[in-house]
């Protein structure tokens, strides 16, 4: 379980890595199972990347893995990724920028962004998981 505290700790370092790359985005932290911990929109971030952050974290947290490899497998699944978004009430969103959370092996959330690339999203969850001392695979 992610508490409070290390939630904020995460969106800290992610918001810190962001600022790094020059480029603004939104941070979502939920638990294992999806729901929402904290939350936060960097300066100049636009308005809708805080509902993407937060899909993207569902969707790593939902599969335990990088919301990437949902995408990769979706391609060429075009209709059931719209009918699982439909399914989980539009929080499936298989978009590279979030990373599962793990805490001695266990999944306990996801981090995920949104207002870069996608890959720059990625990236910057990827270092502030570790940055916190958290790992984004279970191994």
């Amino acid at each position: 379980m992610l508490t409070s505290d290390q939630a904020l700790a995460l969106l800290s370092a992610a918001r810190e890595e962001c600022a790094r790359v020059g480029v603004p985005m939104s941070f979502a932290v939920v638990d294992a199972a999806g729901h929402l911990v904290a939350l936060l929109r960097t300066d100049g971030a636009p308005w809708i990347s805080t509902d993407v952050a937060q899909g993207k974290a569902w969707t790593a947290a939902a599969y335990g893995m990088p919301s990437a490899g949902q995408k990769t497998k979706m391609d060429s699944l075009p209709n059931f990724s719209t009918a699982l978004s439909a399914m989980t009430g539009g929080r499936f969103t298989p978009q590279p920028g979030a990373v599962p959370v793990y805490a001695d092996g266990q999944l306990v959330g996801a981090l995920g962004a949104s207002g870069g690339t996608g890959q720059q999203d990625e990236d910057v969850c990827s270092t502030a998981v570790t940055a916190c001392g958290y790992a984004t695979t279970a191994d």
